[in-house]
């Protein structure tokens, strides 16, 4: 494309705005050839007002209402956040159910990838040791023992990927029976049956926390015949000094090690795809480009027979009307009801609102507030029925298009969905960030070619081309739908090159003692 000749885009006809394509931007006295002028500078990816716009009036992007104009705005005007008016939060009764529930259309076959399969069914894309901790005190001596297992030990088990600590900061000092203190628990729970585990759960405990391995994983948790959590405590009398406990682990962990070398890479439909959908770091070609193009393979993912996930409650509250209207049954969208109020009601206890989601980052890449946010992130989960809701760390139990209510925070969010059971995690972003997690690959989309050109060795796939015109939403579509099953075959992302790895963060809503 000409970067001299000024672009715009303007999702829907009813649209007053549109937002301004060019790289860095087009400088006040641009002329378009519909005879719009701009009256200031306006950088890249924020809105230009395409008509006169009075004190008052609705400003709408997507087709929907996104703030209301907060003084006069003159045609050609730069329209951000400082001249806009949040509106109101939809209500949550009178929603239309089921209204939009389509059939995710003719199913598509053919299509496998290489991956790990598990005593319990599901599908590793990666074959991995996770040792789980149930309290933060134990960490340090976890890490020391990951160092001597990853030097001394998995170079005679060269089927095993690595080994991995599941560190978090719960455990202790904190109100383990109050409202929320589940949370957490089932979370780290479920982290440790991630199907890139391979059914290989391995607990190291100090002994006197709130959250002993018996309360973590009770009789059944782990539904595999009479499979049973390795447990090494470090306040057993038997450890007498620092290296007799690093001597537990690596002897504990070697028979696991042992186990999950015996795993081999077989050919699986793609129906065993779970597939974890977030953004960060979002501006506001997410929803122009890459979240669209996500939305298309999550359809593809769906007619294959498999799973998606989409999430971050705040991330698509404003457009709960929409969700509920692609429920596939009321009852499912009396699910996502709920878990909309529960998260409304836990945003009052802590004196905010949903306002409080948008950072710097987002307002300096075009989006005003959370409404615009909102619409751009929610097109992540394409157009088929929705067929299931997830509470924060439950894992999953049917296939289809799923809302996993999560926080909207980047770690939070991935933390849960890996708990929830994904095996390949997708992340769109324009502002651009390097997160990625231990466990499961991370597939980074950049909304802007820009992006993509800059960070070459850190974005996976660009759709910025999308805006450019070089390519449509269903090319990117379908090229992220194939790298989707190259990466679970164990294609190595950007991410996983670099060992760019996030910590995991447990949502604890729970008091601290």
């Amino acid at each position: 494309m000409n970067h001299q000749v000024p672009r715009t885009i303007r999702m829907q006809a009813s649209d007053n705005v549109a937002i301004v394509v060019n790289d860095g931007g087009l400088p006040a006295g641009t002329a378009f050839p519909d005879g719009l002028v701009l009256l200031e500078g306006v950088p890249q990816g924020h809105k230009v007002a395409l008509t006169d716009l009075q004190d008052g009036e609705a400003v709408i992007r997507y087709g929907v209402t996104i703030g209301y104009a907060d003084g006069a705005i003159p045609r050609g005007s730069w329209v951000s956040e400082r001249v806009l008016r949040m509106p109101a939060a939809r209500s949550l009764d009178d929603l239309p159910i089921g209204t939009h529930a389509v059939d995710a259309g003719p199913r598509l076959d053919g299509y496998t990838f290489e991956g790990y399969r598990n005593k319990d069914g599901s599908v590793g894309t990666r074959n991995m040791m996770a040792i789980t901790s149930t309290v933060q005190c134990v960490s340090g001596v976890i890490d020391y023992a990951v160092k001597r297992i990853r030097e001394e030990l998995l170079p005679r088990y060269p089927n095993v990927e690595d080994v991995v600590a599941l560190e978090h900061v719960y455990g202790c000092g904190v109100a383990i029976d109050a409202p929320g203190a589940d949370i957490p628990i089932r979370t780290i729970r479920n982290l440790s049956r991630n199907p890139n585990f391979g059914d290989s759960v391995m607990v190291v405990s100090l002994g006197c926390e709130k959250l002993p391995p018996a309360r973590l994983f009770p009789a059944g948790a782990i539904p595999i015949g009479n499979a049973a959590p390795s447990v090494v405590t470090l306040q057993d009398q038997q450890h007498v000094g620092f290296m007799s406990m690093i001597d537990a682990l690596m002897s504990t962990a070697e028979q696991h090690l042992q186990e999950l070398n015996a795993r081999r890479r077989e050919t699986c439909p793609a129906s065993d795809l779970v597939v974890g959908m977030q953004c960060g770091g979002s501006d506001a070609f997410s929803g122009v480009t890459a979240n669209p193009a996500l939305g298309f393979a999550t359809d593809l993912i769906v007619r294959a027979g498999g799973t998606v996930m989409f999430s971050e409650v705040t991330e698509v509250r404003d457009g709960i009307d929409q969700l509920t209207a692609r429920a596939s049954s009321p009852e499912v969208a009396q699910a996502m009801v709920r878990e909309m109020q529960w998260y409304d009601d836990y945003l009052v206890r802590g004196g905010v609102d949903r306002s409080a989601n948008t950072t710097p980052g987002n307002k300096k890449g075009g989006l005003s507030n959370i409404v615009e946010k909102a619409m751009g992130s929610i097109v992540k989960s394409g157009s088929t029925a929705i067929t299931g809701v997830l509470s924060p760390g439950d894992r999953l139990q049917q296939k289809g298009l799923i809302y996993a209510a999560t926080p909207a925070s980047d770690f939070i969010c991935g933390t849960l969905q890996m708990a929830a059971g994904m095996n390949v995690h997708i992340f769109t972003t324009g502002r651009g960030t390097p997160y990625g997690l231990a466990a499961v690959p991370v597939i980074k989309v950049a909304t802007r070619t820009e992006l993509a050109r800059r960070w070459h060795d850190l974005m996976d796939l660009d759709a910025g081309s999308i805006a450019s015109g070089d390519a449509t939403i269903e090319d990117v579509g379908w090229e992220l739908f194939r790298m989707i099953l190259d990466v679970a075959s164990g294609r190595k992302t950007w991410a996983e090159r670099w060992k760019l790895h996030n910590a995991l963060a447990l949502f604890n809503p729970a008091p601290v003692t």
